[in-house]
């Protein structure tokens, strides 16, 4: 469909609009009489836009009578229609073949690689995976084995469930489906013990299989055996189980910031630059030749590659950098403000850990002054969570 819609633009085509009660039919229509339509688009019910090839616009009539539908010409587009336009300029219509040509000829490679669905895993090992098995920018689209190389990925790795590759255009689409992560599950036929993964102290202990081992107000360490994989009875001797239940307990986490009163600070002054670069595949021209002449500056980069359509890349990218100037100053802060500060970053950090705030049940701060003018502060949050995991019996 790719290289219809790539012929239609050499061969020219008009976007139409079709009204009437019967758009269905007059689609139905166009494919039974080999009138290839492309981009169509739903206005409403009894509307809709599309493209065809200029040669089948004769046919198109027809089938509109046929269809008891009206047709109008929205657009004119393609090489004919740019030559018709620019006719008079021959220079001009003579550097349009060889681009053309190479147009042509990029479509039979790779320009864009696009990795859908990743989340856990980072695209750059799956650009690496991809290299590996020869699919990679720049590379012939017929050389490329799909199904081959989504075995082999999935061979290598544990981590993905489900893989696509779809070739469109000069664009790869790779979708994936990550793997749920689950921790080692011990079979329910094999005797286990649940033990502490944390320090803390008991709240809650229900032993459903095995014999409890601890009771609520007690200190326990990591590794501890709460809930042990053996019963005994009153007329049978003691027998190794399977244990489960649900153990709580009070868990602390503790983070320490210290910090001057005097801290240097970053703010943007507003003034920015931005210098530009273009690459042709791996070959690079920079379009500066000078830095920008701020004392102290943040970077952003940006990769634009560009394309004809949805999914026809061309092996050309345009590269901004944006210079951000800023200015560093000293700002003295008095106690209470830095104290609400370092706070706040303390909070942060528990925040990128995974501990939900909502889940604390109490917050500790201690604050030291020390003789150094600099303020230290400690932190503890108190959770309940559970504690229990699941460790096999020795034989």
């Amino acid at each position: 469909m790719f290289i219809k819609i790539i012929l239609n633009y050499i061969l020219g085509f008009v976007t139409i609009t079709v009204e009437g009660f019967f758009v269905e039919r007059f689609i139905n229509t166009c494919m039974n009489n080999k009138v290839f339509l492309w981009g169509t688009k739903r206005k409403s019910t009894t509307l809709l836009t599309t493209n065809i090839n200029i040669s089948d616009f004769k046919k198109i009539r027809k089938i509109a009578r046929t269809t008891k539908c009206k047709v109008s010409i929205r657009s004119k587009k393609g090489l004919p229609i740019l030559i018709h336009r620019y006719r008079k300029r021959k220079l001009l219509l003579l550097l349009m073949i060889p681009i053309i040509l190479a147009i042509i000829i990029s479509s039979r490679f790779i320009w864009n690689i696009e990795i859908v669905g990743t989340q856990a895993i980072s695209q750059e090992e799956i650009m690496e995976n991809l290299k590996e098995e020869g699919v990679l920018i720049g590379k012939t689209k017929s050389s490329i084995n799909s199904k081959k190389v989504i075995s082999n990925i999935r061979l290598k790795r544990q981590d993905i469930s489900w893989m696509s590759i779809d070739l469109k255009g000069t664009n790869v689409i790779v979708n994936i489906v990550e793997a749920e992560q689950k921790p080692e599950i011990i079979n329910k036929d094999e005797y286990c013990s649940i033990v502490s993964d944390a320090r803390g102290v008991i709240t809650k202990i229900t032993a459903d299989v095995g014999t409890a081992l601890v009771k609520p107000g007690d200190i326990i360490n990591k590794g501890d055996v709460l809930i042990g994989g053996y019963m005994e009875g009153k007329f049978t001797d003691t027998r190794q189980v399977h244990a489960k239940g649900i153990v709580e307990a009070k868990v602390w986490h503790t983070k320490n910031i210290k910090s001057g009163f005097t801290r240097e600070i970053s703010t943007k002054t507003g003034n920015e630059k931005k210098k530009y670069a273009i690459s042709f595949n791996n070959f690079k021209i920079n379009l500066y030749k000078t830095l920008p002449n701020f004392e102290n500056y943040d970077t952003i980069n940006e990769t634009n590659k560009i394309k004809l359509f949805k999914n026809f890349y061309l092996p050309i990218e345009i590269h901004t950098t944006t210079y951000i100037e800023n200015k560093k100053e000293q700002i003295t802060y008095g106690k209470e403000e830095l104290k609400a500060i370092l706070i706040n970053e303390l909070e942060k950090q528990f925040e990128e850990e995974g501990i939900d705030k909502l889940n604390v049940t109490n917050k500790v701060v201690n604050i030291y002054e020390n003789e150094d003018n600099t303020l230290e502060l400690e932190m503890t949050y108190e959770v309940i969570s559970n504690i229990g995991v699941e460790e096999k019996l020795n034989e």
